[in-house]
């Protein structure tokens, strides 16, 4: 096996895939089994600059090298080849969000993330005028909000693009985006597979009176559907991602995509009524749409997958990082005890505690809001724990509480797809660091969303080896095979999952707790009021 896996390297019988994920970015290099063969991370965090969440650039350079140089050694070590060349490349990352650059390439403002909820103003003006929901993250919101603030390098914008489309665009020379994160940018016409032309004319329009020698189509990305060839690596760009210069150009890239298509991609979630929950920093739903929704809700993203099919999107601006502060506080404790913390066994015991709760989790409420949460209308983040005399406040429901607050808010856009719009979903699948302890995460979102809820083999490989699925599809598929037929019939045609169905007690639990998350909304609000008056103060 390894000799075959030898060949297949030295070949260029391979797949990368690199996502810029909010906390890892990660490289993963697979065969053409669609297995991982090596792969390799980087860890970093956003920034919190001048009122901005953030990522500087040389973070974003230096992550990018560290993850490719580390898969790159894992090849050397376990195959003993140097990777000189891959049969094909993909880039995802993190979705929304405002990357503006001048004639010169130059970055005009630091790189403003899909965590800034400081757009609110052009998001409801934006969604009054193409009567479509624009929500605060998408980059038109972010350009239109920094028009509204007459911020001075907006004249100079030359191109305005995403993250995964910066880094394709460094490495191939090619102004490109996969539909799927292009959804982000601007809304996507189904039937052309491109931005909408009359909300393009009407935003030009818009902004006619301000004189700007640019229009909107300008200085916007290329819109590529799954399976197109985007562009190949450059010299140049070969040389920043490996930096030992051993890498070749002229490798063919797919489209960049952004980190919802390649969590539908690593879910087999393409196809319609299908649907797929991706748990980090952020917790988001994709439910693929038979027909279009009957109104507009600033509660539901329209995107696409990766191929351009319609899509609802939940995006909670919070899921695990307060749960992970509460973890890493009882690691401290742990250690200093004197003992000696598995990070792995210490979430499994925490998590697991949350099954001995009470359905409720006792009474207590937290939000875990460390930024600001758009579908409950909290504009700054003040992570909150509340409890009464009457809770039953105990490890196992302090757990469960923080584990359903990761799901509160998804659960309120959740909602109105399937209570008001009546939408069908055959299946869920769910993915993400939370899962890779057994049961816990799928119990809990499966009380959230009161469907039956899957978790593949597959679920811990993540967003960047569905980019690598990606880049797969476009060197490899047969002629005229859809994106769904190549998962279904190929990637996915011996992977086996577990489904577990929702506990009507979990149900009516969560249901209860999400009475008094909703209620307890402007004690939240209250809290960060406080906090921004002693900031004046």
């Amino acid at each position: 096996m390894d000799q075959d896996i030898k060949q297949a390297i030295t070949k260029g019988e391979t797949s990368l895939g690199i996502e810029f994920g909010s906390t890892r970015i990660k490289a993963v290099l697979i065969d053409h089994r669609f297995e991982t063969i090596a792969s390799g991370s980087y860890e970093w965090e956003n920034l919190l600059v001048d009122g901005y969440w953030t990522y500087n650039l040389e973070t974003i350079i230096t992550g990018l090298q560290e993850a490719y140089s580390e898969m790159k050694q894992e090849v050397e070590q376990k195959y003993g080849v140097t990777l000189h060349t891959v049969g094909s490349i993909g880039f995802s990352a993190m979705m929304h969000g405002y990357m503006a650059f001048d004639s010169k390439g130059e970055l005009l403002v630091p790189f403003r993330t899909w965590r800034n909820a400081t757009t609110g103003a052009a998001a409801k003006a934006l969604t009054d005028k193409f009567q479509f929901n624009i929500p605060e993250r998408w980059s038109i919101a972010h350009l239109y909000q920094a028009i509204l603030n007459e911020e001075q390098h907006v004249p100079h914008i030359d191109f305005m693009t995403t993250l995964a489309g910066y880094i394709h665009w460094l490495l191939t020379g090619n102004k490109a985006i996969g539909i799927g994160d292009a959804s982000g940018i601007f809304p996507i016409d189904e039937t052309t597979h491109d931005y909408n032309e009359s909300m393009v004319k009407q935003f030009d329009e818009l902004i006619a009176a301000k004189g700007y020698d640019w229009k909107l189509q300008d200085i916007i990305p290329k819109v590529h559907i799954s399976g197109e060839q985007a562009g190949v690596l450059t010299a140049a760009g070969a040389k920043i991602l490996d930096k030992s210069g051993d890498l070749q150009p002229g490798i063919p890239l797919c489209p960049p995509e952004g980190d919802a298509g390649t969590g539908m991609v690593a879910t087999n979630s393409v196809r319609k009524r299908t649907g797929n929950v991706s748990v980090g920093t952020s917790v988001f739903a994709m439910i693929v749409l038979e027909k279009d929704l009957s109104a507009v809700y600033p509660e539901i993203d329209l995107v696409t997958t990766p191929n351009g099919n319609p899509v609802g999107m939940v995006h909670a601006n919070n899921c695990s990082s307060d749960l992970n502060a509460w973890l890493g506080l009882f690691r401290e404790f742990y250690e200093a005890m004197g003992q000696k913390a598995d990070p792995n066994q210490l979430f499994s015991v925490l998590l697991n505690k949350a099954l001995e709760a009470d359905p409720d989790g006792g009474g207590l409420l937290s939000y875990g809001y460390l930024s600001g949460e758009n579908i409950t209308g909290i504009e700054k983040g003040r992570p909150l724990f509340v409890r009464s005399p009457e809770s039953r406040f105990n490890l196992a429901n302090f757990m469960r509480t923080h584990l359903f607050t990761a799901f509160a808010a998804l659960k309120i856009g959740m909602d109105i797809l399937t209570k008001k719009e009546n939408v069908a979903i055959d299946s869920i699948l769910a993915h993400g660091g939370l899962f890779k302890t057994p049961i816990v995460g799928q119990k809990i979102v499966a009380a959230a969303m009161d469907v039956p809820v899957s978790v593949m083999a597959t679920a811990g490989e993540g967003g960047a080896w569905g980019m690598a699925i990606l880049a797969s599809y476009m060197m490899n598929k047969d002629q005229q095979e859809s994106l769904e037929d190549f998962l279904d019939q190929k990637v996915f045609r011996d992977v086996e999952g577990q489904e577990i169905h929702p506990d009507r007690s979990d149900v009516k639990g969560f249901e209860t707790f999400l009475e008094r998350y909703t209620q307890g909304l402007a004690i939240e609000q209250a809290a960060v009021d406080n906090l921004v008056e002693n900031w004046r103060n």
